[in-house]
Parts: C-alpha cells; sequence; structure tokens
C-alpha cells in the first residue's frame, strides 16, 4: 500500500520504523516544523524528522493543513492511507477525504477514556489500572472515529509515563502493520466507540507541576510519575525550586500526626518522608535542584543540606516555605 505517515514526537517514531520494515511503500512524511531547543536555541528537526531522513524519504513540514493547497500536495502523493501519531496538527475534513482507505490514528488509551492530547499521563494521574493502544479511523471529532485494533495493558503501580510511554509506542507500532494488512486484505472490521465513559485528556500545563501537600500521598505519588519525564513534579526548599523525580507513599511515623502538611517528618537512607494531606506521608526518593542533576536523597542531603525533621517544602498554607540552616520553622 502506498502510505503518508505524519507524526512528529519520539511515540512516533516506532510506528514510522515498523512501516519501513514492512512491505508497504512509505511516500511521504509530514511532520511538525523544527523548533529551537538546547541551551543555544538552536533549529532541531522533530525525531520523527530524523527517521524519516535517515530512511531517504521525502519529508513535509507545513505550518498548517487548512489551505486547498496542503490538500492538493498531499492528493499528489495518491496515499491508499494515511498514518497518524501524535502529529500535533489538526486534519480538516479536506485532507482526512485524500487517501482512498481514510486516515488511521495510533491512539495511546482505551477509547472513549481519555480522547485528546496527553492520554497516557492522565491515565497515571487518575489511577488508571490498565490502558490500552488502539488504531482509529479518524473523522472530524477529536478522537471520536470507529477503532479497528486495541491492546489492552495493565499500568505497572509504579510505572511511569516514561515507561508506559515506550510501552505503548512499541505496542502502537505492531498493531498499525496488523491494521494495515487487515485494510489490504479487505477485513478490516472498524468499531463504533461507546457513547458513555467518555473523558478528555487535556494537554498539560507547566502550572501543573506543583506539589500541593495538602492533597494525601497517595495523589501526590501519580502526579510525580504522570509528570516524569515532563513537566516534572516540583516544589520549594529554602524558596527555590525542587524538582521530584521519584517518590512513593509510606505510612506516616508515629507521633507525626499534628504535622502541617510539607513538614519533613523523617530523614533517612531511603528518602525524606513529608508530611501530607488525610494523615498521610510521602517519601521524597529522587530529587534535582535548579540546574543541578538528578540525585538521589542521600546525595542531595549529604552535598548541601542537613535535611532536619521539621523543616518545610513547598507553599504550605500558600505562603513559600522558610527553611532554618539548622533545625527548620513552620511557614
Amino acid at each position: 500500500m502506498r502510505i503518508v505517515f505524519a507524526g512528529t514526537p519520539v511515540f512516533a517514531v516506532p510506528a514510522l520504523e515498523a512501516l519501513c520494515a514492512a512491505a508497504h511503500e512509505v511516500v511521504a512524511v509530514y511532520t511538525q516544523p523544527d523548533r529551537p531547543a538546547g541551551r543555544g536555541r538552536q533549529l532541531q528537526p522533530s525525531p520523527v524528522k530524523a527517521a524519516a531522513v535517515a530512511h531517504g524519504l521525502p519529508v513535509l513540514q507545513p505550518v498548517t493543513l487548512r489551505t486547498p493547497e496542503a490538500a492538493a500536495e498531499l492528493a499528489a502523493f495518491a496515499p491508499e492511507v494515511m498514518v497518524v501519531v501524535a502529529y500535533g496538527l489538526l486534519l480538516p475534513p479536506a485532507v482526512l477525504a485524500v487517501p482512498v482507505h481514510g486516515c488511521l490514528n495510533i491512539h495511546g488509551s482505551q477509547l472513549p477514556r481519555w480522547r485528546g492530547a496527553a492520554p497516557i499521563h492522565r491515565a497515571i494521574e487518575a489511577g488508571d489500572a490498565t490502558t490500552a493502544v488502539g488504531i482509529m479511523r479518524m473523522e472530524a471529532g477529536l478522537d471520536t472515529g470507529p477503532v479497528m485494533l486495541e491492546a489492552m495493558t495493565p499500568i505497572g503501580e509504579r510505572e511511569t509515563t516514561s515507561q508506559l510511554h515506550d510501552r505503548l509506542a512499541a505496542l502502537g507500532a505492531l498493531l498499525i502493520v496488523q491494521a494495515l494488512e487487515q485494510v489490504a486484505a479487505g477485513t478490516a472490521r472498524l468499531v463504533a466507540q461507546a457513547a458513555d465513559g467518555v473523558t478528555y485528556a487535556r494537554k498539560l500545563e507547566k502550572t501543573e507541576a506543583r506539589l500541593d501537600w495538602t492533597r494525601p500521598a497517595g495523589e501526590l505519588d501519580r502526579q510525580v510519575r504522570a509528570f516524569d519525564p515532563w513537566p516534572v513534579a516540583e516544589t520549594q526548599w529554602r524558596g527555590a525550586q525542587l524538582r521530584v523525580w521519584a517518590a512513593s507513599p509510606v505510612l506516616r511515623p508515629a507521633g507525626t500526626e499534628a504535622a502541617v502538611p510539607g513538614t519533613v517528618v523523617s530523614v533517612s537512607a531511603a528518602g525524606m518522608e513529608v508530611a501530607c494531606g488525610a494523615g498521610t506521608c510521602l517519601r521524597l526518593e529522587r530529587l534535582q535542584e535548579a540546574g543541578r542533576k538528578p540525585v538521589t536523597v542521600r546525595e542531595f542531603l549529604q552535598a548541601r543540606h542537613p535535611g532536619d525533621p521539621g523543616a518545610c517544602l513547598g507553599w504550605v498554607l500558600g505562603m513559600p516555605s522558610v527553611v532554618s540552616s539548622t533545625t527548620g520553622v513552620q511557614p
């Protein structure tokens, strides 16, 4: 089959690689325009563009597809199907109508749960026990099209977005090859999504990264795992940003029941335990100060910090914490 591929981030690369390895013809690759990145803010190609160039495939990077010229340019490739994976641009009806067999999207959730931009993050943040990756035929609505194939998978108790992302990307690559085999053979079966259970995975915002210590530790644990690798959960330590890369809920130590949320109630080689809402406790295990690399809590405390019980993290009672270099003080 003649395929046009559209994708941008790392999540889309396994699917492109799988299509190149299969007996199909990828005639063009669409991806987002190069963006500035790194300390020098130099223009960098997307991961999909880098993979396409490595395979010698034609690459197109339009700013929009909402013009007659864009639809005509796509039609010139005479695609039988368009495979779309986290492309980042909306496909208008005129573009959706170009491929003979339509546009197939790899989506990282069990539809109709978590339609939208961040299904993997939101599934972990919500505490879902399972998720899926599926092949959906695209239509004008946001992730509303019928589903062709779907593979369920459990979400690990300690799994992060980064880890689940990689697993779903690999599963999606396998599924899209199977889906195209069915399309080519005329055996593809499309199932309409259920009308009930629709949720939307809104795009992540940097402002969501801040940990609210008045919430229960289980919710904060899910936030930490959901926001790895971006935007990374954060709090404050001595008035400066402190990112939290790894943490886990633990029992609050005896005698600390009255501790204000955000108070460090115990420090050991295992981590820094912080009082949270509803009488719970979160053990911080891997931290990162601004401008430095992530380190274990043990390394963090040995390098510069006494880690006294009684010190406070974050924005407790709506005010930045103030921490003494010796005993720590309440905000």
